[in-house]
Formats: C-alpha cells, sequence, structure tokens
C-alpha cells in the first residue's frame, strides 16, 4: 500500500505552503521529504494523515483518498508529528496502553513489530513521558505511532533535535520496520539523512525541486565542485562572491564550496585573485558533490 499525490495545493491566507505537488511512495519503499523549515513538509504530512485538507489536487493514501476516506486512512496509518505529542503526565506504559486501545488493540497483540523499539524504553515503563530524554520520548512515540500495525507510517522530522547517536539508532529502526512491510515516508531537514532513503524529494518554498534515488539526484550534479580554504574564512567567503567567474560560493564545514561560471576553470586563476584580496594559506581542491550540494545548487 502505498501513497499517490496529485498537484495538491495549500496556502494560509497569502502564503503558498504548497504549490501544485505531485509524487508517488512505491508501497514499502522508504521514502523521503527533503527540506529546510518553512519548506512545507509539515502542511503536506497534515494533509496525507487527514488533518488538512488541500485546498487543490487529490492524494490516496494505502488506497484511500484523503478526503473522502479519512477514517479509514486515519486506522490505516501510523502519525508521529515533529513536536513530542504524547501525554507527559502518563507513564511510558500508560501512553502505549492508552493508544493501543483507541485503535481497538493492545501490547501484546503486537508487540512483535514494536519489541525491537519498545525494548529499549521497557525498563523505564513506569517513568512519566515528560521526564525522559529526548531519544527515550522518540523511541516512545514512534511505538505508539506503531501499535495498531499501521499499513503506512508518516514520520515528521523524526530526529530534529535528537543526539547524533540516538539519530542512527533511529535509522537503523526504520530500516528493520520496512522489512517487516510497512511503507514510511519521513521528512527531515538533515541533508546527511536523505542517503538513507530509497528514493527522496527535495523541497523548497512549497515546491519539489527533484525526485529521484540519492545516488542518482548526486551523479547528475550538473558541474564541478571545489573545497576552498584559507585563515581568514569570513574574508574568503566575501571574496569568491565578488569573483566575478564564481556561481555559487556556501561554507560547508570547514572549507567553502565553490563552482565556477567557466567550463575550463583553472584553479590557479582563482588562487592568484585571492592572494591579490591579501588571503593566505589558500587551499583549493577538486571534491565530490553531496545531496546538500545538489539541493543548494537546484534551489538557486
Amino acid at each position: 500500500m502505498g501513497i499517490s499525490v496529485t498537484n495538491i495545493s495549500k496556502s494560509y491566507k497569502n502564503a503558498k505552503a504548497l504549490q501544485d505537488i505531485s509524487f508517488e511512495v512505491k508501497p514499502n519503499e522508504l521514502f523521503g521529504i527533503i527540506g529546510p523549515d518553512g519548506a512545507g513538509k509539515t502542511t503536506l504530512f497534515r494533509i496525507l494523515t487527514t488533518l488538512l485538507f488541500p485546498d487543490q489536487g487529490t492524494a490516496t493514501v494505502a488506497g484511500f483518498d484523503v478526503v473522502k476516506d479519512y477514517k479509514k486512512i486515519r486506522n490505516s496509518v501510523g502519525y508521529m508529528p515533529g513536536k513530542f505529542s504524547l501525554y507527559h503526565d502518563l507513564t511510558v506504559e500508560e501512553n502505549l496502553n492508552f493508544f493501543a486501545t483507541i485503535f481497538g488493540t493492545t501490547i501484546e497483540e503486537n508487540y512483535n513489530l514494536i519489541k525491537d523499539i519498545y525494548i529499549q524504553i521497557e525498563p523505564f515503563k513506569d517513568r512519566r513521558a515528560g521526564k525522559l530524554s529526548g531519544g527515550m520520548k522518540q523511541k516512545l512515540a514512534l511505538s505508539c505511532a506503531l501499535i495498531h500495525k499501521p499499513k503506512v507510517l508518516f514520520l515528521d522530522e523524526p530526529t530534529t533535535g535528537v543526539d547524533p547517536v540516538s539519530r542512527k539508532e533511529f535509522w537503523e529502526m526504520l530500516k528493520r520496520l520496512q522489512q517487516k512491510g510497512i511503507t514510511i515516508l519521513v521528512s527531515t531537514p538533515y541533508m546527511d539523512e536523505a542517503a538513507l532513503c530509497d528514493r527522496v524529494a527535495l523541497i523548497q518554498d512549497g515546491k519539489i525541486l527533484q525526485i529521484d534515488t540519492p545516488e542518482a539526484i548526486v551523479k547528475h550534479y550538473p558541474t564541478s565542485l571545489y573545497n576552498v580554504r584559507s585563515t581568514n574564512m569570513y574574508q574568503l567567503i566575501t571574496s569568491l562572491k565578488t569573483y566575478e567567474h564564481h556561481h555559487s560560493v556556501y561554507p560547508f564545514g570547514e572549507f567553502v564550496h565553490y563552482t565556477d561560471t567557466r567550463s575550463d576553470f583553472n584553479p590557479e586563476d582563482l588562487k592568484v585573485y585571492l592572494e591579490s584580496k591579501t588571503l593566505s594559506d589558500i587551499q583549493i581542491e577538486r571534491t565530490e558533490a553531496t545531496i546538500e550540494d545538489s539541493f543548494m545548487e537546484l534551489s538557486t
């Protein structure tokens, strides 16, 4: 059971949150919606989980229409919103029992589905949810979203604000859930997480920039990319942006990523220019593009 989105648009007064969005998620696929804050990810998820109506367009989830069949969708999907939305005053076990009861099931009935996740928080089952760490809250929320054995799982920025170790563990859990036949749609502002998806849609300002596998998106990066470094990074960025042949300039870790408008670009020419700007210890070397570089190129 997959997801089909056709020409979905949504506005809030004069702000266009989504603009003619279309894509397909195959059954049992781990599909990522990748984009910065304000790109429209949460609005899209709220439409697909029947919490919002689109202004135009159609969408189906697990074969059900998001407007006509909203009750069937709510029984068929799991939804983990970006903000921790469980009951802070209930314990871990009470939260899980509560959500199981809502869907007419029990923890025991679907325990095999959540076992790998819940076993990590079971020692804290009598602790109030509001007192859990960020990573533990995340695991509890995922357990609650899975307790009724959904066909499709929606995860809206599930790793935001979570430590790197918990982020890694979380994605490993998603891969295991995928192996159990669940279709997963996940959104994230972290470009490095895109590589962990089967396919991704890059989204900016409510528009989809590109849809493909992470490998294909990187492979089709259209130009040569260079790492540039100097002792004065602020001055380096300023100087690169005033260079007449620059195409793109942005900080990337300890380097500045630079692309040139010329097909016959010679790094030595750039080095001479930067030295004329009194920069020293200049390093310029070719580098491979990442998903983040591809996103920056598509969004310019």
